[in-house]
């Protein structure tokens, strides 16, 4: 055999895989048909965060984009595949084909290893809407090639990346519409947060859309505008709307309505990158969506074959790429550590104003008989010293097995809406990720002012009323 180890794919998951292989000693070989570092590097992660921030710190659209390639150009050099064989990996570029369970064809050369890890990761999903591939719509592929910001944007798609991206366009001054299907945006997220995000957009005048979907795009120059009575400038895209609880009758009786924007940019998720790896003709097995289907070692159903990231369709987040990779090199080679990826210890945040953060269920999805302690932003003393009050911090709590609620019972997850909801959740999963006792972030010294002594206070609340609060019972 060539090597030890093959894998297949550049982004966080076949990184992540690749350093842990390292780490153990193993002879390893990335295949990758794009520079190393994936969509987190060059049109995710790294970008958009950073125009967030520079647009928060100040500045205008075109240095905020301008900053972003900086920051890209900077981290991608990182990782770049020069240091990567530095580092002692083998780099082939191409596109990789599994010819057997142990044989990669990259054009008409063969590489060779009894173990391979697959992390070709994920696309943009485009929804099959008439005119909307002819419209040439922005995706978070190519959002962060402009140089300006257009007067107008509409957003197709209410989650994560639909929310940031509304944010961001606004405090650059465009006038953004942001359309989302389900009865409100963030729909995976504790309903308060969602409300909470809502009226952040709305403070920045986004026209925020709800139940509403995309029935067609016309790209006619002369469109429109939806509500302002201006001229629209030529080249404009209108977005034809429906109600989405319309039902099929009532559909044809809606007349819908019509957004006029200079741009459309689509963010309905993202759909797995799996298609010319020859897994059909291997018999691996994968999902409706395209999604390599795995078990929580990251094995797939043909031996000495793994995937992991986004090609596997959970939990399309780079941390749980980084984290998947590591586990699937693991438990490929046996070494340095073999382990379960678990995906009700991945944290999720929202990089809004204020964050989002979670981890594992919230209020409205947890079960009957578990319990709740619920903590607004206007009892932190940070939050009232700074008046960044719009928030809140929920944490739940299940019965353990033989102990019931002792010790303040098991976490089962929290939702954090705060400037710092990203950093102050890290407790939390590390506190159900080691099965700790709910109680002992109550009892664990928080210095103080600070914002997780919000994570604190709200903990207390298992252990008795605490500022006339306590942890209420779910389904009670």
């Amino acid at each position: 055999m060539d090597h030890d180890l093959i894998v297949i794919g550049g982004g966080a998951a076949g990184l992540g895989a690749l350093r842990a292989a390292l780490r153990a000693g193993a002879d390893v070989a990335l295949i990758t048909d794009s520079p190393p570092g994936g969509d987190c590097t060059f049109t995710g992660c790294v970008p958009s965060k950073t125009l967030l921030a520079a647009l928060n710190d100040g500045l205008g659209f075109g240095a905020a984009a301008a900053r972003a390639r900086s920051t890209v150009a900077r981290v991608a050099a990182s990782e770049s595949v020069e240091v990567l064989r530095a580092a002692g990996a083998t780099v082939i570029e191409g596109r990789a084909r599994l010819v057997t369970h142990d044989t990669v064809a990259v054009g008409e050369r063969r590489v060779s290893s009894p173990r391979t890890v697959i992390a070709t990761g994920s696309r943009p999903a485009v929804p099959a809407v008439p005119g909307l591939e002819q419209s040439r719509p922005l995706s978070s592929e190519d959002v962060f090639d402009l140089t300006e910001a257009p007067d107008r944007l509409c957003i197709v798609g209410g989650g994560a990346t639909g929310c940031e991206m509304a944010h961001a366009f606004a405090s650059a001054g465009t006038k953004v519409a942001l359309l989302e299907s389900q009865s409100r945006i963030l729909p995976d997220a504790d309903p308060e947060a969602s409300a909470v995000i809502r009226g952040a957009l709305e403070s920045l005048s986004v026209e925020v859309l709800t139940s509403t979907r995309v029935a067609g795009v016309s790209a006619a120059a002369g469109a429109a505008p939806a509500t302002s009575g201006e001229a629209a400038p030529e080249g404009a895209v209108s977005v034809l709307t429906r109600s989405s609880d319309q039902t099929a009758q009532g559909d044809r009786d809606d007349p819908g309505g019509a957004v006029a924007c200079d741009k459309l940019l689509v963010a309905v998720g993202r759909a797995p990158r799996s298609e010319g790896l020859g897994l059909e003709e291997l018999g691996v097995k994968v999902d409706d969506q395209g999604g390599v289907i795995t078990d929580d070692r990251m094995m797939t159903s043909l031996r000495g074959v793994y995937a992991a990231g986004d090609v596997t369709g959970r939990a399309m987040l780079s941390h749980a790429a980084d984290e998947m990779g590591r586990i699937a090199a693991g438990n490929a080679l046996g070494r340095p550590v073999a382990g379960r990826f678990h995906a009700a210890v991945t944290p999720r945040v929202v990089f809004t104003v204020p964050e989002v953060a979670s981890v594992g269920v919230h209020r409205s999805a947890a079960p009957a008989g578990s319990r709740a302690a619920y903590l607004p932003l206007t009892e932190v003393d940070r939050a009232l010293m700074e008046q960044r009050t719009d928030g809140f911090i929920s944490i739940v709590a299940g019965p353990r097995r033989w102990l019931r609620n002792t010790g303040g019972g098991r976490i089962l997850g929290a939702t954090i809406v705060a400037p710092r909801a990203g950093e102050m959740i890290a407790e939390v999963v590390l506190a159900m990720r080691a099965d700790v006792f709910a109680g002992r972030l109550a009892q664990a010294s928080h210095a103080y002012p600070t914002w997780s002594s919000g994570v604190q206070q709200a903990a207390a609340q298992f252990f008795g009323e605490i500022d006339g609060r306590q942890a209420g019972v779910i389904g009670a």
